[in-house]
């Protein structure tokens, strides 16, 4: 009786204690979604069931599995259902716009690309970056893309210098010299007097597209910055794993195995961050230097708040910029060069284009590539049918309306670019065809409205390195093109997947020719 009465005792204590908790609960797990569920019904927008605790995760992760051992044509530029199976299936089964469940967070579909730039470009901070999970910040750190507010806009008035026409001019030279150094590795690859090469491309270009941020941007090198790039890749698979299963908050605290595991990664990702920040504070000269890096350091000595940066911060802006870059140059160099490859005829008016401005053996340099209008035009079609980021994400601090639509607090919105790019209302009937003669006259005149690619984003928080990764592409671009004739392997699998950026799912083997063949 002592025993029981002594429980008794213990559940009215606890009793207060829980039943907030228990509330909290079947608010989130329940009653949320269903009333959220009826204020879209409303409004004529609905979408797959939600399921308790995992939304549509289950679905999402079959689908893409399912979506995985597809092969398309490489003719083929229809690749929406196959990178967003799920996103195809439910278009067809809700319409345009449609309600889905990442978990427990509310996610609207919207492929009207006018309320898409909407969204993005507004200033009234209404629709802000989602909130992301720990492991994305594990990954590309707290940088610009990710932060808010005071803060984004101190960073964002700092960082601008270091991608200015004028320094973009300087490290131009730079990305030659990288470029001439994996140039000449694939030189000494050929086997005597075999004169044609085989090789898988893309994991080249992301070597170099590693080198030409490590020497641009903070005075390094692939070499020195091996250990980050190895840790960066492997927090990269976790990142994708956790895409489809369920977050619960505070579970990334335990020392779990996989927690262990990305706490070694990230402390490896850091430490070579700061091994390289370190030898630049070391350095003889007194002054920081106006790479990227050196700018963020003379901000790091500034007594104006506006103008410093924490050297923490300093540190998450490096992770951010490495993968962040990496990942996207080196994914628009694969899909231009799988274009180009399958497109022999382009990659001959571009090849006669670079002759022409550039010649067969000089080296390129920035007032050169603003002539190659060809070579523009080829860059952003195929930043419409393979842009590097296939969606962005924003969600609802308020209760909010976009054009029609009453969007919840905590909502996240997906403004999908992929569909947004081979919309036949928007492109015309050749949406889903490689015509880089669409952007003739400009990126405005290319659709039927007006700025209709959205590679980069809109708006305030457009991708502040827009500019350098266009001139990495075109420095690369040009200089293969000076040397090598590019097509396809037979082995190649035309299999675009989701992998943060829109990657080549078993990479791109093609056969490369030097056009010197001495």
């Amino acid at each position: 009786m002592e025993l029981l009465s002594t429980i008794n005792l213990l559940a009215l204590v606890l009793l207060p204690f829980v039943i907030p908790k228990i509330w909290e609960a079947c608010w989130i797990f329940l009653l949320r979604p269903w009333m959220i569920t009826r204020r879209f019904k409303k409004q004529g927008i609905s979408g797959p069931k939600y399921r308790f605790v995992y939304g549509n995760l289950k679905e999402i992760k079959k689908m893409k599995k399912e979506a995985k051992d597809w092969v398309l044509d490489p003719n083929s530029n229809d690749i929406f259902p196959r990178v967003v199976p799920h996103y195809h299936q439910w278009l067809s089964q809700y319409g345009e716009t449609f309600l889905y469940w990442n978990g427990t967070k509310p996610t609207v579909f919207i492929s009207d690309p006018e309320l898409g730039k909407q969204i993005l470009s507004t200033k009234l901070g209404f629709a802000v970056i989602a909130k992301k999970r720990p492991e994305v910040f594990i990954l590309f750190g707290k940088g610009l893309p990710f932060i808010e507010g005071d803060d984004w806009a101190r960073h964002r008035r700092i960082l601008n210098p270091a991608f200015s026409i004028d320094r973009l001019k300087v490290m131009t030279k730079r990305m030659v010299d990288c470029t001439l150094r994996m140039l000449k590795e694939w030189r000494t690859q050929r086997k005597g007097e075999e004169v044609v090469m085989r090789m898988e491309i893309n994991k080249d270009f992301h070597r170099l597209i590693s080198d030409i941020i490590a020497t641009t941007a903070f005075g390094s090198s692939y070499e020195e910055g091996i250990e980050l790039f190895r840790s960066q890749a492997e927090l990269g698979k976790y990142f994708l794993t956790s895409l489809t299963s369920v977050f619960i908050p505070g579970t990334q605290y335990l020392p779990t195995p996989t927690n262990l595991q990305l706490w070694k990664l990230d402390k490896n990702v850091k430490d070579s961050i700061k091994r390289i920040i370190d030898a630049r504070l070391k350095s003889s000269s007194k002054n920081c230097g106006d790479d990227l890096l050196g700018i963020m350091l003379k901000a790091a000595a500034s007594k104006e708040y506006e103008k410093t940066m924490s050297m923490d911060e300093i540190v998450d802006e490096c992770k951010t910029f490495y993968i962040s870059g990496q990942g996207s140059s080196a994914t628009l160099l694969t899909w231009t060069t799988f274009l180009l490859s399958s497109h022999q005829d382009w990659q001959e008016k571009l090849r006669e284009e670079v002759f022409n401005e550039c010649g067969k053996d000089t080296v390129p340099d920035s007032d050169t590539f603003s002539k190659l209008k060809l070579m523009n035009m080829v860059l952003m079609e195929s930043l419409r049918l393979y842009g590097p980021v296939i969606k962005m994400v924003r969600e609802a601090t308020q209760d909010m309306k976009i054009g029609h639509l009453d969007i919840p607090k905590g909502t996240s919105i997906i403004v999908p670019f992929l569909k947004m790019h081979t919309d036949k209302a928007i492109w015309g009937e050749d949406a889903k065809q490689f015509n880089p003669l669409r952007f003739e006259n400009g990126v405005s005149q290319a659709a039927n409205q007006p700025n209709a690619l959205l590679p980069f984003s809109v708006g305030p928080r457009t991708c502040i390195a827009q500019n350098f990764a266009m001139m990495e592409a075109k420095t690369v671009l040009t200089m293969i093109l000076q040397r090598f004739r590019i097509s396809l392997s037979p082995e190649y699998k035309h299999t675009p997947v989701d992998y943060f950026n829109l990657h080549p799912q078993y990479g791109l083997p093609v056969i490369l020719q030097p056009l010197d063949t001495r």
